[in-house]
């Protein structure tokens, strides 16, 4: 009898249908070759992924004893309204840091992007504080990031903040669709009605966007992956950055983009994945909700998820797992992680890849910051200097 997936029910033997066309999942060996075969399924990849009309829109500096300085960034992608991103960097700095950027979840909060994990010059509002303390152990880790000597670019990606849609340009139909459905998301937590509705109505409008993209030459994973990389591009042209030094890390959708970035981007010397790793076939009949960013298009007739994470090995690669991560099941993460480590000592070099795994559910905490901090600064310390002097 064939194995019945409840999300498929009479259809289950869809899955084994599959399978007798074409091997699903194949191991992609690291190397040129499956470096190439993400760039050409992700798409998009075909210019020098350059900022457009950078400038600088204001500068800041905290005032306590770890001060940072602060840059609000802006650039042009080419299309759309443009990007807006934050830089820190250590106030006392004199001599060109390691950079990281930063990348922000998805969260189904597309209202806001780059603040979600970093803390500007404007107060915070309630709403960022709860997510905050939800998510990423009560504070902004970016900041955080920062005063470890670090210079930390946080952008806002496709879809998210300065690059969001405009409420009213969303279809009328998704806007009533979200409003049909607002017992779902009416705010319990005192979260502005503006930003309850534009989530709710944004998670539906991702489908049309990633239509789209595949009728566009591309896909909703290619698009994102393409202005990640622009913005790496601008950190790594700034004279106050090592560009030889320069690493990036995101948890949830961040990881999911963090794994895309260090795929198509030889400059990343360091990478880190927090709670978005699994087989694919882990997924099915568990949690096929994720974004549309994990599921590149044509992507497991070539190869697995973690062999995508795994294409630029023997690179450095940290990836954190919880435990109790609903979005994922137990299974599905060990195996990832057994693959991973496999793909790794392929290339000769098995401790290239640090796998972690914490208790508890979807989070990026302390501990986690803590551990993943302090492998970033081994990863991209410079043995001849000091980040600070």
């Amino acid at each position: 009898m064939p194995q019945h997936y409840r999300h498929l029910g009479e259809f289950s033997d869809w899955v084994a249908a599959a399978q007798q066309q074409q091997a699903l999942w194949p191991m992609a060996l690291p190397g040129p070759n499956t470096q190439a075969r993400v760039r050409e399924v992700l798409g998009f990849c075909n210019d020098d992924d350059a900022p457009q009309d950078v400038c600088i829109e204001r500068q800041w500096q905290t005032d306590n004893a770890d001060g940072l300085i602060g840059e609000e960034i802006s650039w042009s992608v080419g299309f759309g309204p443009r990007t807006k991103a934050w830089l820190f960097k250590p106030a006392h700095a004199n001599s060109p840091l390691p950079g990281i950027l930063a990348l922000h979840d998805h969260g189904g909060f597309k209202f806001y992007g780059k603040e979600k994990i970093s803390t500007g010059p404007d107060a915070i509002s309630p709403v960022l504080k709860r997510y905050h303390e939800r998510y990423y152990g009560g504070r902004a880790y970016v900041n955080a990031l920062a005063q470890e000597g670090f210079a930390v670019l946080v952008h806002d990606a496709l879809m998210w903040g300065s690059r969001k849609f405009a409420f009213a340009s969303i279809p009328k139909y998704i806007r009533d669709q979200s409003e049909a459905a607002k017992s779902s998301w009416q705010p319990t937590d005192d979260t502005p009605y503006e930003i309850a509705e534009y989530n709710a109505a944004a998670t539906h409008h991702e489908h049309l966007v990633a239509k789209y993209a595949n009728v566009l030459g591309s896909n909703l994973a290619g698009m994102v992956c393409h202005e990640d990389r622009i913005a790496l591009n601008y950190l790594r042209s700034r004279t106050d950055i090592d560009s030889t030094r320069v690493g990036c890390i995101g948890l949830s959708g961040g990881g999911n983009r963090a794994a895309m970035l260090n795929a198509t981007h030889n400059g990343i010397a360091a990478a880190v994945i927090v709670g978005l790793m699994s087989t694919y076939a882990a997924l099915l009949d568990h949690n096929m909700s994720h974004t549309w960013m994990l599921f590149p298009n044509d992507w497991s007739r070539y190869g697995d998820w973690p062999d995508l994470a795994a294409c630029r090995a023997p690179s450095p690669l940290l990836v954190q797992y919880d435990e109790e991560d609903d979005l994922f099941t137990p299974q599905g993460m060990r195996d990832a992680h057994i693959r991973l480590r496999n793909l790794f000592a392929s290339t000769g070099q098995p401790d290239a890849y640090n796998g972690q795994f914490y208790p508890g559910p979807h989070k990026f905490d302390l501990i986690m910051q803590r551990a993943a901090f302090d492998w970033l600064k081994q990863k991209l310390s410079n043995h001849k200097s000091h980040f600070l002097r």
